[in-house]
C-alpha cells in the first residue's frame, strides 16, 4: 500500500529523513515509534501530500481512502452542532445525500433513476445508512454525553474538539487510518474504548504513539524513526524492544570500527601529505576518509541518552497522608464538579485517580496540594506531610531563558539548600550532567523538561507526590524510566494518567470518580478492571428472589448425583483431551527447538571457516523467542488442565 523508496527530507540545513526505505502492506497494523522530534509526524505529512520529499519517492498504491485527525478542527458555521460536525467525517457523503434527496422529488425520468441507483450504491459503500449510529457510538465511547450531541461545536475546548475529530475519523471507516498520538487528549476510560474500537478495525493502521498499552495490543509491525532514518521491525512492540538492543550493539561495534579506521586514515594523511613522494598516497587516503564521512554511522538518540531518574527517600510523616470528609467543589457556587467525596490516603499508598475528563480529577489533585479549598466538607493534610504537586502545565511554565542549573539552584536554596556537592548529586540523579546544566531550559526537549520539573519537585523535599499526567511529552524510554523510579519509590504517590501500562505498573490502588460518586478499589489496575466487569455482569443478571418451603425442596439421590457428575465429566472430556494435545505438541516443539538451539550455540563456540556469525546470531535469537512462546503455551495449557482436574476431583 505504501512504499518509501530512498526518501530524504531536509528543513533548511537540518536533515530530517535520509534515504528512508520501508514498506507498509495492505491490512498491516504498524506502530511508529521514536524519540520526540525524530520525524514520525513527517512520515504522515508525506503520506497526506502536505510536504514533498527532496529526494526519493513515496508510492501509494490502489488510491486508498485515508483517515487522519486535523490539528485545529473548526466547524463550518458557529451554529454547527457536535453531531453535525462529526457526521461530516466521510468526504463527499453529504453531497451524495443532498443529490439523492433532490432526485427523490421526481424519479419518472429513467436517466434520473439510473443516477439515483449509482448514488445509492456509493452512499451504501461509504456507510451512509449507518453513519449516524457509528458516529454516536464513537462520541459516547470517547466521553461525550448524549445531551452534548446538540451543543455547538464551537463551545467545546481544544481537547474535546480533538476527541470529536477522532470520532468522525473513526466512524468514516477509511482504508488507511493514520493516528498521531490519539491518546494525548483522552482520559483512561476513553483509551480503553479506543483500544477496543481499533481492535475491530479491519483496514490498514499506522499509529504514532508512546502508549505501550495501545502499541502492544494493536500493532504487529514496528517502524522506529530515529537518527534521520526509519527501520522496519517484523514484530510487535516487545519484539522491537528486544531486537533494537541487539541492533544497537551491532551499530556501536560498527561505529567503533569506523571511528578507529577514520583515526588511522587521518593520521596517515596528516603525516604524509606534506611530502612530495607520498602525496599521492595521502590523497588516496583522503578520498577514503571523505567516503567514510559520507557513510558515517550515527547512533540513535536513545543510544546516546539513556537517562537516569533516581528518587531520594521521602522525609518522615504520619501514617495518614490525606483525608477528604464529605468534600465538594464548585467554581461558581451553583454547579458542582463533585460532591460527597469521602476517602483517605495512607503512607506508602500509590493511588491512581481514574474517571472521564470533567469529573474533577485535576480539581481533586489541586485540593490535595492545597492550591484550592473544598466548597463543601473538608480536606485534611496529615502530620508532617509535604505535598509535591506536578501539574500538567508545570513543565511548560519553566522560564525558558534560565539555565537548568539556575532553575534547580533557586528551588534548592528556597527549600533550605545545603552543600554544593549534594546539590550536584541531585542533578546527576535526574540525568543532568556537566554538559546539560548550562543549557537554557527553552532548548530542552519535552522529556528533559519533565525531568527538570521532577528535579525541582524533589528539591522541595515532598513526601506526598501528586502527579497530574506526568507522562505527557515522554517517549517510550522516558515513560519506562519514570515508571521504574515511582515503582521503587518508598513514598506516597497519587497520580492521574491516561497511560494504562504506566498506571498498571505503578498504582497499588484505584480511586474511580464517576457522576454517581467515588469508589475505592484496594488492588491495582487489573483488579479494578476485574471488579468493574463483575459489577457489570451482576447488573445485567435479573435479581430473582426464590422462596421455597421445606416441602418443595427436592432431595437429590446418590444415583442422581452420580449421573450429574458423569455428565459433568463427559462435558469437560473434550476440553481435557484438547489441552493434553496442546501440552504434548508444545513439549515436542520445545524438544525440537532446544536441539536446534544447542546446534546453533555449538557452532558459535566452535565456528567453521565459513560460519556466518550474524546469521547464526539471528537464528539463536529466533529460536530463543520461539522457545519462550511455546513455554508460555505449555504453561497456560498445563495450568488450565490442572484447574479442570482439581475441580472434577473436588466434585467427586
Amino acid at each position: 500500500m505504501l512504499d518509501f523508496q530512498g526518501v530524504s527530507l531536509h528543513y533548511g540545513h537540518q536533515d530530517v529523513l535520509t534515504d528512508v526505505s520501508f514498506r507498509v502492506n495492505k491490512g498491516e497494523r504498524v506502530g511508529v515509534v521514536g524519540p520526540n522530534g525524530s520525524g514520525k509526524s513527517t512520515l504522515f505529512k508525506l503520506i497526506l501530500g502536505e510536504i514533498s520529499a527532496d529526494k526519493g519517492e513515496l508510492v501509494i498504491e490502489s488510491s486508498p481512502t485515508i483517515g487522519w485527525t486535523r490539528q485545529n478542527p473548526k466547524p463550518d458555521s458557529p451554529e454547527e452542532t457536535l453531531l453535525e460536525y462529526s457526521l461530516r467525517g466521510v468526504p463527499g457523503l453529504s453531497e451524495i445525500e443532498a443529490e439523492m434527496m433532490e432526485l427523490e422529488q421526481d424519479l419518472s425520468d429513467p436517466r434520473k433513476m439510473n443516477r439515483y441507483g449509482e448514488l445509492q450504491t456509493k452512499f451504501e459503500h461509504l456507510g451512509g445508512y449507518d453513519i449516524d449510529t457509528r458516529v454516536k457510538v464513537a462520541l459516547g465511547g470517547l466521553g461525550f454525553s448524549v445531551e452534548e450531541f446538540s451543543k455547538p461545536f464551537s463551545e467545546f475546548s481544544g481537547g474535546w474538539r480533538m476527541r470529536a475529530e477522532l470520532s468522525r475519523v473513526l466512524a468514516s471507516k477509511p482504508d488507511l487510518l493514520l493516528l498521531d498520538e490519539p491518546s494525548n487528549y483522552l482520559d483512561l476510560p476513553a483509551v480503553e474504548w479506543l483500544q477496543k474500537f481499533l481492535k475491530a478495525y479491519d483496514g490498514t493502521l499506522m499509529l504514532i504513539s508512546h502508549d505501550r498499552y495501545l502499541l502492544r495490543s494493536l500493532t504487529s509491525i514496528t517502524v522506529e524513526v530515529d537518527a534521520c532514518t526509519a527501520v522496519r521491525y517484523e514484530g510487535n512492540l516487545d519484539w522491537y524492544l528486544n531486537e533494537r538492543e541487539v541492533r544497537l550493539e551491532h551499530l556501536k561495534a560498527a561505529k567503533a570500527n569506523q571511528d578507529r579506521q577514520r583515526e588511522q586514515l587521518q593520521r596517515f594523511v596528516d603525516r604524509f601529505r606534506a611530502k612530495a613522494s607520498t602525496a599521492s598516497q595521502a590523497q588516496s587516503k583522503q578520498k577514503l576518509l571523505d567516503k567514510l564521512d559520507e557513510d558515517r554511522i550515527v547512533l540513535p538518540r536513545r543510544g546516546m541518552n539513556s537517562g537516569r531518574l533516581r528518587l531520594a527517600e521521602p522525609p518522615p510523616s504520619g501514617v495518614e497522608m490525606f483525608r477528604c470528609e464529605s468534600a465538594g467543589f464548585s467554581y461558581d457556587g451553583q454547579k458542582y464538579v463533585f460532591k460527597d467525596l469521602d476517602f483517605n490516603v495512607i503512607r506508602g499508598d500509590k493511588v491512581a485517580v481514574i474517571g472521564y475528563n470533567g469529573l474533577g480529577k485535576t480539581t481533586l489533585m489541586r485540593i490535595m496540594a492545597g492550591v484550592r479549598t473544598p466548597t463543601l466538607g473538608k480536606a485534611v493534610i496529615g502530620h508532617n506531610v509535604v505535598p509535591g504537586y506536578l501539574s500538567q502545565e508545570l513543565a511548560e511554565t519553566i522560564p525558558p531563558d534560565l539555565t537548568v542549573y539556575r532553575i534547580a539552584k533557586n528551588t534548592w536554596d528556597n527549600h533550605g539548600g545545603g552543600p554544593e556537592k549534594v546539590f550536584r548529586n541531585q542533578l546527576g540523579a535526574f540525568g543532568f550532567d556537566e554538559n546539560d546544566v548550562e543549557k537554557p531550559s527553552g532548548v530542552l526537549s519535552g522529556g528533559e523538561k519533565i525531568r527538570l520539573a521532577f528535579l525541582c519537585l524533589f528539591l522541595s523535599k515532598p513526601n506526598l507526590l501528586l502527579l497530574d499526567e506526568p507522562t505527557t511529552h515522554l517517549d517510550l524510554d522516558g515513560r519506562r524510566l519514570l515508571q521504574e523510579a515511582l515503582k521503587n519509590y518508598s513514598g506516597t504517590v497519587v497520580l492521574v494518567s491516561h497511560d494504562i501500562e504506566f498506571v498498571r505498573n505503578v498504582a497499588t490502588s484505584v480511586l474511580e470518580i464517576t457522576r454517581e460518586g467515588i469508589s475505592r478499589y484496594p488492588g491495582g489496575y487489573d483488579y479494578y478492571c476485574q471488579k468493574r466487569e463483575e459489577d457489570a455482569l451482576t447488573q445485567k443478571k435479573p435479581q430473582v428472589e426464590v422462596k421455597e418451603s421445606q416441602a418443595q425442596r427436592v432431595t437429590v439421590s446418590q444415583k442422581q448425583m452420580r449421573r450429574e457428575r458423569a455428565a459433568e465429566r463427559a462435558k469437560i472430556a473434550p476440553v481435557v483431551k484438547e489441552l493434553k494435545k496442546r501440552i504434548e505438541r508444545a513439549e515436542q516443539k520445545l524438544d525440537e527447538l532446544q536441539k536446534s538451539l544447542d546446534e546453533a550455540s555449538q557452532e558459535l563456540f566452535n565456528p567453521r571457516p565459513d560460519t556466518d556469525f550474524a546469521e547464526v546470531n539471528r537464528l539463536v535469537r529466533t529460536l530463543q523467542f520461539e522457545i519462550d512462546r511455546y513455554s508460555v503455551e505449555w504453561e497456560e495449557a498445563s495450568e488450565e488442565l490442572e484447574k479442570l482436574t482439581a475441580s472434577s476431583q473436588n466434585e467427586n
